[in-house]
């Protein structure tokens, strides 16, 4: 993510204009959102889902050029939130401003939403038959499998030093101990600083001013969802919880979806013991084979905790910090990204991730009934998603073997 170089003497950024409504070749909320709509329903892989992004923007449609999508993905990739959901946001806001950022945004979303709150559901009123218990008994296994790959992935590409793996290894006892995974990140975060080499260590002002337009219509979407949360707070005070756990989640979940599941695990199973680890490992499986990020668990954890309302509140606060950032850091992102503090602070945070998720991987581990068979597939899925197959195709996989191994 190669923004060029800097220097205080450099000019202040001010070309960054979301097109304006009446733009020509602007297209239609209708359109951006059906479009999205459609691409959200096959939207498996993850971050994967990039390349159909910018197939869909950029070569299809041609709401946006090549050079800034490439700046849009790298913006998603360094701000907190899930990468894929965030780049929809960012090629609307790029093809129709802010509204064109909300149409995008949610019809990406709404497909998982909408299975995931279905199969919550039928998993409910089912969790207690005997296929059920078998099936998930398998599916425990390859979450494990799951989480400890994505703490691989993580590794391969934010440790570069022996501090940093350090650094990774004290965040990992430390939510053994435990600490609230948030003042983890948090910490690592300011010790990141110190982990950019000298070379990196250049500074850069920060001129550039935000869009009008956009800010003013962003400050009234925070202002609107604050009023509604504390509106929560005297009609229902568990949803209340519920979505300021939520916001606090997406808020420091630098690294994509699966940053999000240490935090979850935290807040959801040992913090306020609203379900068991093994419920919340089912609710990680049941998001793998939703289109989506991994952070829909969240729908599955609303509505465990709180039925439809509680999974609508836990949705959509999940998703709302990474909208925001979006929409609020993309015109200062160039210049942002040079800034010592912030680059420094981001790589910190996704260090202490590799920590985490290693942490969680042992306590999922803990928390699964092993068999020989369950840790032979535990491995198996391990060895394929190394080999880079699809989760999808792993999590399905995972589902035949179980149903198999049942009969």
């Amino acid at each position: 993510m190669n923004h060029g170089t800097s220097t205080e003497s450099e000019p202040a950024t001010t070309g960054w204009q979301p097109p304006s409504p009446a733009a020509s070749g602007a297209p239609s909320l209708p359109a951006v959102f059906f479009a999205f709509l459609r691409l959200g329903a096959t939207a498996f892989g993850g971050p994967a889902m990039v390349a159909y992004i910018k197939d869909l923007a950029v070569q299809k449609r041609r709401w946006i050029d090549e050079a800034s999508f490439q700046r849009g993905v790298a913006l998603c990739q360094t701000i907190p939130g899930a990468t894929a959901m965030q780049t929809a946001a960012y090629a609307g806001l790029q093809a129709r401003g802010f509204s064109g950022a909300l149409a995008a945004y949610a019809g990406f979303g709404l497909p998982a939403f909408i299975l995931m709150l279905a199969l919550t559901a039928l998993y409910r009123h089912t969790e207690a038959l005997p296929v059920t218990l078998v099936l998930f008994q398998g599916l425990r296994a390859v979450v494990v499998a799951l989480i400890a790959n994505a703490a691989c992935n993580f590794a391969k590409t934010s440790i570069r030093s022996w501090p940093a793996a350090g650094l990774a290894g004290g965040a990992a006892l430390a939510l053994m101990i435990p600490i609230s995974p948030i003042l983890v990140i948090v910490g690592c975060a300011f010790v990141g600083v110190s982990l950019l080499p000298d070379a990196e260590k250049r500074t850069a002002t920060l001129g550039a001013s935000l869009n009008g337009h956009l800010l003013r219509a962003t400050l009234t979407l925070v202002a609107t969802a604050g009023a509604g949360i504390a509106l929560l707070f005297w009609l229902d005070r568990l949803l209340f919880d519920l979505s300021v756990t939520m916001l606090q989640i997406d808020l420091v979940a630098f690294g994509g979806g699966f940053a999000s599941v240490p935090l979850m695990q935290h807040e959801v199973v040992e913090a306020r013991g609203w379900m068991t680890a093994r419920t919340f490992m089912d609710g990680i499986a049941l998001g793998q084979i939703t289109p989506g990020p991994i952070v829909i668990t969240a729908t599955f954890a609303g509505y465990l905790v709180r039925g439809i309302a509680g999974a609508v509140v836990a949705t959509l606060t999940v998703f709302l910090p990474s909208f925001v950032l979006v929409a609020l850091i993309a015109p200062h992102f160039d210049r942002l990204q040079r800034l010592v503090v912030f680059r420094g602070a981001t790589r910190g945070a996704l260090v202490s991730f590799v920590g985490l998720l290693a942490s969680v991987t042992v306590r999922f581990a803990f928390a699964t009934s092993w068999t020989i068979e369950t840790a032979i597939l535990a491995l198996v899925a391990f060895g394929a998603l190394r080999l880079r197959i699809d989760v999808l195709w792993v999590v399905l996989g995972g589902v035949l073997l179980s149903v198999l191994a049942a009969r």
